[in-house]
């Protein structure tokens, strides 16, 4: 049984065996329904327990199919409907009940330490479906989206980030320092990752620059992600915000500054950090990168069930 809360945690060998598998198994279901089942179904009478504490659409439908694609079913719980934690039942006793009934569970929480807590508690693996600080399943598969259409090693590319410092960017440097790739990320100084995040960068050998000046931080870029400028649940000024972000926002002078194949990726929900020429243009790949979701999830199930081929 294996966590997978934080790409930090995880090798660098495992984490290409999720992508390597996810390779294999998209290749092999061309002709399939969303609701057809891989042959063998590895994770047949498994039951995945998923939990959203904050609006999800992309990683509860993609989850959804993983586990049914793989054989296995999905139950949604809303915090709102069971005992935790208006009713009073603890995190610990609440777990128990999860690894009764269920063979993985999935969080998307706002508390980081909620991970930590249900991980003492479970005997079953645990899967981050997004919290404040990380946002793993969604980088992992914007690796396998980037290395499907540029048809390269990660290690060979250089990406750019333009936006807000937020949780999918903590997970994406995680993976820079992982896959050993380069990462420019443009923000404006107030908004720079925090204190823990440049401590981590600094800790490890990485290629990871930070610039207050867009241009710079997409100059010669292969790849450019971005996401909304205001984050789900983020208690600040919007007006303000998006008003210091005016200079970062990704147009056709911005990505003119990048290679002439640089593609844009952007995790959704979108805001007005990117214009519609470029988010609905040929250089856009955002609709595929939602739906590798499902590949690189059902890929990550099997590492979390030790059944990765």
């Amino acid at each position: 049984m294996k966590h997978f809360i934080n790409l930090r945690d995880i090798s660098e060998t495992n984490l290409r065996k999720i992508l390597n598998d996810a390779k294999k198994r998209k290749g092999l279901r061309k002709g399939f329904s969303n609701l057809d089942i891989d042959k063998g179904a590895p994770l047949k009478g498994k039951l995945l327990l998923q939990m959203f504490e904050k609006s999800s659409l992309r990683t509860r439908l993609s989850f959804y199919l993983s586990i049914r694609q793989l054989g296995g079913s999905a139950l949604t719980l809303r915090p709102n409907e069971i005992h935790l934690p208006k009713g009073g039942e603890s995190i610990g006793d609440t777990a128990k009940i999860l690894s009764n009934y269920g063979d993985a569970f999935m969080l998307r929480t706002d508390s980081d330490q909620k991970f930590n807590e249900f991980k003492k508690y479970l005997s079953v693996p645990i899967i981050n479906g997004l919290s404040p600080s990380s946002h793993p399943t969604q980088i992992l598969s914007d690796i396998f989206t980037v290395e499907e259409i540029k048809k390269k090693p990660i290690s060979k590319l250089s990406i750019s980030w333009v936006g807000d410092s937020n949780n999918v960017l903590n997970s994406l440097i995680a993976a820079s320092i992982k896959f050993s790739f380069k990462l420019n990320i443009g923000c404006p100084k107030k908004y720079a990752p925090r204190k823990n995040i440049l401590d981590y960068i600094n800790m490890n050998k990485n290629q990871i620059s930070i610039f207050d000046d867009a241009k710079t931080a997409v100059t010669g870029a292969d790849v450019i992600f971005s996401d909304k400028v205001i984050s789900l649940n983020d208690k600040v000024n919007k007006k303000k915000k998006i008003a210091q972000f005016k200079k970062f926002k990704i147009d056709k002078k911005l990505m003119s500054y990048a290679k002439k194949d640089c593609i844009f990726l952007h995790c959704l929900p979108r805001g007005n950090e990117v214009t519609d020429d470029i988010f609905l243009g040929k250089k856009s790949h955002v609709w595929q990168q939602a739906l590798n979701r499902v590949h690189v999830q059902k890929s990550i199930l099997l590492y979390c069930f030790g059944k990765l081929r």
